[in-house]
């Protein structure tokens, strides 16, 4: 395959992926990719707001899944809105903006913040996050994209 071909053709992605979030120094978790969400979610408790040179700005905790390790992260506020969860009930959430990487690509996307702490993900990457990136989701396969930051093997890349 040409490489002006290879930069037409979408990037395909599982169902799950191996994300960073450099923006909030998370060089990697475990993102579920749900195009029937339209907001993405981060796993966030403990949060709080502060004003630093007055702009808004939330402090909160992160806890991974994997090795239940917690780390404070703090960014702007970008916006306070109702957001639909996972049973329909509207919460009012901060939503962040923040660079996501997957793969080699990176890009600004929104977050919400929310307990995620009964789910099985730290992250929800919903649709808003994927649109207009060139991006294929195969439910049926999972880490096609590879680590945060690195090129996707050519192995995957052509299966």
């Amino acid at each position: 395959m040409t490489a002006a071909r290879a930069a037409r053709q979408p990037t395909r992605i599982g169902w799950r992926e191996i994300v960073g979030l450099p923006g909030l120094d998370i060089p990697s978790l475990h993102a579920k990719i749900d195009t029937g969400a339209r907001t993405s979610a981060l796993n966030a408790v403990i949060i709080r707001e502060f004003e630093r040179d007055g702009i808004k700005w939330v402090e909160f905790d992160v806890t991974f899944t994997e090795d239940r390790h917690v780390q404070r992260c703090s960014a702007p506020v970008a916006d306070r809105r109702e957001i639909r969860n996972t049973s329909g009930i509207p919460q009012l959430r901060y939503v962040i903006e923040t660079s996501l990487t997957l793969g080699s690509r990176r890009w600004q996307i929104e977050l919400s913040l929310a307990d995620r702490e009964p789910m099985k993900f730290d992250l929800i990457l919903g649709r808003t996050a994927l649109r207009n990136r060139r991006i294929c989701v195969d439910p049926g396969r999972s880490f096609l994209s590879g680590l945060p930051g690195h090129p996707t093997p050519d192995i995957i890349r052509s299966a």
